[in-house]
């Protein structure tokens, strides 16, 4: 009881030579949020990447529920840990196989129960051949909002205790926008979730909310006590309304 889900301690990481990462510590609750904000090139994406394990730390350690991700099999890791990432990556079979890949064993109303938390059940039904309809290559005879909300749905599937978002839409209709934030706000819950956001206006209600610049935490803190410190998260919060 207490025991954080997961924990960043004093985690550095490095690309070849260039250390991008500088003594990184945070801890998530269990089935809280905790926001990533900050300019681009900050090192958003490689807190993300390393809690994934798709790359190791150079010093410092990642843990889950006290336990260094380093010792844990990575099979067992992805039974763990979701993502949903900018870039989604679909194969050339059916789209209910496609879904299938979150959790191979996952039965047909498995898949359509996942599709339909995703909001992808309707348009799936409404294809010619609807789970059982072939994507070509990386789906690409899909659009890109469809193939989004397909990658919820295989995160749904698999039904992992932690869930790692990058929940950029800037290239998707404001219609597909509000279907895919649903459905990740459905996705989202009973669930630790850490968020790239690229939407200062999706991260108010977060539990904790992390400022990145050049690899350093430089705030934190939930939305309202950021604002207050009139600093950085103040700063792009309101930069990022003028803007829209």
């Amino acid at each position: 009881p207490g025991q954080p889900e997961v924990q960043f301690s004093d985690v550095a990481f490095a690309y070849q030579d260039k250390e991008v990462l500088h003594h990184i510590n945070f801890a998530m609750k269990k089935n809280s949020m905790t926001a990533l904000v900050g300019p681009s090139g900050g090192g958003k994406s490689t807190i993300a990447n390393l809690l994934a394990r798709l790359w190791d730390v150079k010093s410092g350690s990642v843990t889950i529920r006290g336990v260094d991700i380093r010792n844990v099999p990575l099979s067992e890791l992805m039974d763990q840990i979701s993502m949903v990432f900018q870039r989604v990556y679909l194969f050339q079979d059916t789209i209910g196989n496609n879904i299938r890949y979150g959790r191979e064993n996952a039965t047909q109303e498995e898949i359509e129960r996942a599709a339909k938390i995703a909001n992808a059940d309707s348009f799936i039904r409404r294809l010619p051949n609807g789970y059982d309809t072939m994507l070509t290559s990386d789906g690409a005879n899909l659009s890109q909002g469809q193939r989004q909300l397909l990658a919820i749905a295989r995160a749904a599937v698999a039904d992992p205790p932690v869930l790692i978002l990058d929940e950029a839409t800037s290239s998707v209709d404001t219609r597909t926008e509000a279907l895919i934030e649903k459905g990740m706000d459905q996705l989202m819950e009973g669930r630790t979730v850490f968020v790239i956001a690229h939407r200062l206006s999706t991260v108010r209600n977060a539990n904790a909310i992390m400022v990145l610049e050049q690899g350093n935490i430089v705030e934190r803190g939930d939305h309202d006590a950021l604002l207050a410190q009139k600093g950085k998260y103040y700063q792009l919060y309101h930069g990022m309304f003028e803007l829209s």
